[in-house]
This record gives C-alpha cells, sequence and structure tokens, in this order.
C-alpha cells in the first residue's frame, strides 16, 4: 500500500550556502529558473492523493507566502529538532501509517524517486525503506558513502551507497526516542539491528544542492550533460 502523506525537510538554516541564505531560506534558492522546494514538491505531482507536510523553522514567513495557496499542511518548530524529531511533530498531520520523506535541497535526474519506491515497499518486511545512489551517480556529496546493502536489500551501516534523502518510514519507533531533538539515524539504527532496515538502488542521476558550487552543477545535471 502506497503511504498516504509526504513529509518535506524545509526548517534547516542552510549554513552551508553562506551569503545566499542570510535573507531566504534554502529552499528558495532556485535552479534551473525554479525554488528547490518546487522541485521537491513537482515529485508528488505523480501521487495526486498525497497529503503534502512542510516543515518549517528558518524565515518561515517567506516560505509560508511562497507556498500559500495550495494544499500543503505546515509544521512550524520553533526550534529546530532534526529530522527524526521534526517528523514525530509533524505526526497530528502525517497520520499513523508509513510516510514518505523527502529532502528539499537535491533534484533529481530520472524517474520518479517516490514512485520508485512506492513500487518495491513491502510492509510486511520493512520498517523503513530508503533511496541509495552509488557515489558516481550522486553529484554535490563530498562525504562517504553510508550504507552497505546485500542481495535481501537489508541495509548496515558502511561507506557503501549514499543516502538520497528519500524514503519511506514506520514511525511508530519515534514515540519510544527520549530526545525532542534527534536525527532519523537513532531510528534506522534500530531497525538495523531488527532487520527491517532495506534500501533501494535509484537507477538515474541525484544532486545534493547544499553549497553554492552544486547549483550550476544541478543545472548541468536536469541538461543532460555529463556531470559524472
Amino acid at each position: 500500500m502506497t503511504p498516504g502523506a509526504i513529509m518535506i525537510f524545509a526548517a534547516g538554516l542552510g549554513t552551508r550556502m553562506g551569503a545566499l541564505t542570510q535573507e531566504r531560506p534554502k529552499p528558495l534558492i532556485r535552479v534551473a529558473g525554479k525554488a528547490l522546494i518546487d522541485h521537491a514538491l513537482d515529485l508528488t505531482t505523480d501521487l495526486p492523493d498525497l497529503r503534502v507536510v512542510v516543515n518549517l523553522h528558518y524565515l518561515a514567513p517567506l516560505l509560508m507566502a511562497h507556498l500559500a495557496g495550495r494544499d500543503i499542511a505546515f509544521s512550524l518548530e520553533p526550534d529546530l529538532l532534526e529530522t527524526g524529531g521534526g517528523i514525530r511533530q509533524a505526526l497530528p498531520l502525517l497520520g499513523p501509517d508509513p510516510v514518505f520523506s523527502l529532502n528539499s535541497d537535491a533534484v533529481w535526474q530520472g524517474p520518479n524517486p517516490l514512485i520508485q519506491l512506492a513500487r518495491a515497499w513491502d510492509p510486511a518486511r520493512m520498517e523503513a525503506l530508503l533511496l541509495l545512489l552509488p557515489p558516481a551517480s550522486a553529484l554535490g556529496h563530498t562525504g562517504a558513502g553510508d550504507f552497505l546493502m546485500d542481495a535481501g536489500g537489508r541495509l548496515t551501516r558502511g561507506k557503501g551507497l549514499i543516502y538520497a534523502g528519500a524514503q519511506i518510514l514506520r514511525t511508530e519507533g519515534l514515540t519510544h526516542i527520549a530526545e525532542s531533538r534527534f536525527s532519523l539515524n537513532i531510528l534506522w539504527d534500530q531497525m538495523a539491528a531488527r532487520g527491517g532496515l532495506f534500501g533501494l538502488t535509484y537507477p538515474g542521476q541525484w544532486c545534493d544542492v547544499g553549497r553554492p558550487d552544486s547549483i550550476a552543477l544541478a543545472e548541468e545535471m536536469l541538461r543532460g550533460a555529463d556531470v559524472s
């Protein structure tokens, strides 16, 4: 069953963008003539019944004005809660069932990543399904790999595939974490220990637009240029 809601992360300070985020939140930075948040929202159009929730913190009024008039629910964070705390706060808007989550600071070249996840999701054995890329397909990403994946799709920690900021997640475990501000890594590690953390390799390209020089790289990728 395809999740009925999606959490789009848009609350961060965007400090790696330097001067570009002094007066606007990172999701409003434009790539190929379109704000990053709109690139993310475009991915939801192939799932027309999806309930969309966006979390907000830094310069929230600017994002709310940009998104005004759309069928979007806002989860305002007076203090940054990180990814795990952010989803937990938004649960009244997201509902109790598994949800998509998506980072808003990346662009994709290839099939819709949400559709890829939905087709592979198996709630009978998966607690989470993370979309991953080999390093050669993850543009603008400077870190090491995040996960190793076995032949059955189960994930363990290791310098292999890179998490692309898109997933389907069961959220029940969030209620058992004591901290108010915490990363989803805590929940993922618990799921991995139970054998419930799974991955799916994305067949296209992805660009992490986290730094100023990644904007041009993302635009080249979207034009179909060879940026591998």
